[in-house]
């Protein structure tokens, strides 16, 4: 690991945008697989919407770096890594499909409030530093994130926990 020294606002600003990158490329490889193992069909389309946003903001945070000629960390995020980690441990457990959904459903909004968090403090950070273009695209990157959560929670009450609370069990 690089040994970097945060002394300034934007030492830190840059920092933590490098190590986000490094989340939003890990979150995009996994969206696509998490996808496929989706069962409800809402659930897949909301899941693809929410790959589109990641897409957006991986251009988006290049063009950040690109424009403020910052180093990319080169390790992962772990924060990120423990989260995809985590969802796929509990998706391997899970053998209902209904079950699965509002499981797949409950880790990606746990991936999205850690995301609309850091795109909070990015926009604040980028705001205060004069970068107003740039806390613009974290504003916008927040709000993704937020209209993904409020479509993630109405379609958890409407139709995914339901149908997760009285799952068909099969005989074993």
């Amino acid at each position: 690991m690089e040994n970097r020294i945060i002394n300034t606002l934007h030492d830190l600003v840059d920092y933590d945008v490098s190590k986000f990158f490094s989340a939003e490329v890990e979150l995009k490889n996994s969206l696509q697989k998490w996808i496929g193992q989706a069962n409800s069909f809402q659930l897949k389309t909301i899941l693809q919407k929410y790959l589109e946003f990641v897409s957006q903001h991986i251009t988006r945070i290049e063009e950040f770096i690109d424009e403020q000629k910052i180093e990319v960390v080169s390790i992962g995020n772990p924060i990120m890594l423990a989260y995809i980690q985590e969802t796929d441990e509990r998706l391997s457990y899970c053998s209902n499909a209904d079950i699965k959904d509002a499981c797949l459903l409950s880790c990606i909004q746990q991936i999205n409030h850690y995301k609309i968090c850091v795109y909070g403090t990015a926009s604040v950070f980028a705001g205060l530093l004069g970068l107003d273009k740039n806390a613009a695209i974290f504003h916008e990157a927040e709000i993704n994130e937020k209209h993904i959560d409020d479509r993630l929670s109405q379609l958890a009450i409407y139709e995914i926990n339901i149908k997760a609370k009285s799952p068909i069990a099969l005989p074993k």
